[in-house]
Order: structure tokens, then sequence, then C-alpha cells
């Protein structure tokens, strides 16, 4: 199926790795250690936001004395053993994006996670390479309700928008993509369920699995000149 498309766009958490869980517990970690249940949508809350954004939200929220730099220093040390040992890729993701690597589709990957955390998970799970490009929603303006950080990816691919898929597992990174003219491909996510139903109806394609694409692929079956 040959949709044009001339770039793919890439979120980490819950979308190439299988995270979703990490950072829930680290939720429940987190705030329990200070008497607080975890809400049940927080994760919807802080999941479009940086690192940065979610600790001020969480202390504004619950009333914390911590500064945000404090929690962040907490949080980093929560998160970096699980990303650098624990973390695994999802089913056949390894395998689609050599697909396109074959056929010449560049890549980029968006994320709210810190480089520090991406950057080992990629490497031990050997798909590091697929990329050429990564940008952070502390590189942009606004966070990924909105089309800032997909804009900025498809600038570093040197793709327009309208020639690149975005493959998201949260409802505010679809509608942010959407908003900005890309093509949008929602993954399902196990941490993301409360979203399906939208998803479902919000994302140009959706998919339970990478598998589903060698059979019924968005981008070019051939390779694609530069």
């Amino acid at each position: 199926m040959d949709m044009n498309l001339r770039g793919a766009i890439f979120d980490l958490d819950g979308t190439l790795l299988d995270s979703g869980h990490v950072w829930k517990d680290i939720d429940r970690l987190f705030l329990g250690k200070r008497g607080i249940e975890v809400p049940p949508d927080y994760y919807q809350a802080v999941a479009p936001l940086g690192f940065g954004g979610a600790a001020e939200y969480t202390i504004k929220r619950f009333q914390l004395k911590e500064t945000p730099a404090e929690i962040l220093a907490e949080w980093q040390q929560m998160s970096e053993d699980a990303f650098a040992h624990d973390v695994k890729i999802k089913p056949y993701v390894k395998e689609y994006l050599a697909s396109l690597a074959a056929r010449g589709i560049p890549c980029a990957i968006a994320t709210a996670s810190h480089q520090s955390l991406y950057e080992p998970a990629l490497k031990n799970n050997g798909i590091d390479t697929y990329f050429s490009t990564y940008v952070t929603v502390n590189q942009v303006v606004r966070g990924k309700g909105f089309p800032d950080i997909y804009v900025a990816a498809a600038e570093k691919l040197g793709v327009l928008p309208t020639a690149c898929a975005v493959f998201e597992d949260i409802l505010p990174g679809i509608t942010g993509a959407k908003a900005g003219g890309f093509y949008t491909v929602a993954v399902k996510d196990g941490a993301a369920a409360e979203w399906e139903t939208q998803l479902r109806q919000m994302a140009d394609r959706y998919i339970e699995s990478y598998q589903e694409l060698f059979t019924k692929d968005i981008f070019p079956s051939t390779k694609v000149s530069k």
C-alpha cells in the first residue's frame, strides 16, 4: 500500500518499548512514599509531558514541598536501572524497523524520555542504528498534545509532515500529530488501555502488533528514491 509516505516518526514508551509498566510502577512507588494513592487520571495527565513538565504538574497537584530538580533526580534514579537492563522492545519492532531501513525510509524518535534513558534501552535491544535523529519534548515549546515535536522531527528527517507517519500509543500524541497533518498509527499498549476506544476512532490506523504491518503496510513496498 503506497500512501506516498516517506518518513517514520516513533514515540518510545509504549510504542516501541514495552515500558509503560515501568512508569506506572514509578508513579505508585513515588507517590506511595508520600502517602498518596495514584489517581486514576494521573498517568493520562503526565504521559504527554516532558520530565520537567511532569514534575511541575505533580508538585502543583499534590502540593509537594520538593523542588522540580529534587523530583527529577528521584525519578531519574528510579528509572535508569530499569531502562538500562529490564526494558524490552515490543514484538516484531526490530523486524519492522529493518524492513523500513531496507526500503530507505528514514526514521526518527519523538519522546518525552531523557537521553540517559532511551539510549541504553535502544542499544540493549539492538535498534539504535535504525534512527537518524531524536527529538525530546524538552526541545520544543509545547508537549505531545501539539504537533511541535513531530514537526521538529520531520524537519530533521527532511520530509514534509504530510509525507510522514507518526506511531504513538497515547491519545495526546495522536491528537498532536493529526493537528500537524501527519498520518497517524496508534499502537496498542496495556498502560494506555483507557484510551483505546478513542485511539481507534481518531488514528488513521490502529495496530495491536507490528506484525500486522507486514501484510498491510503503509509505506512503499520498494526502495524509496531520494
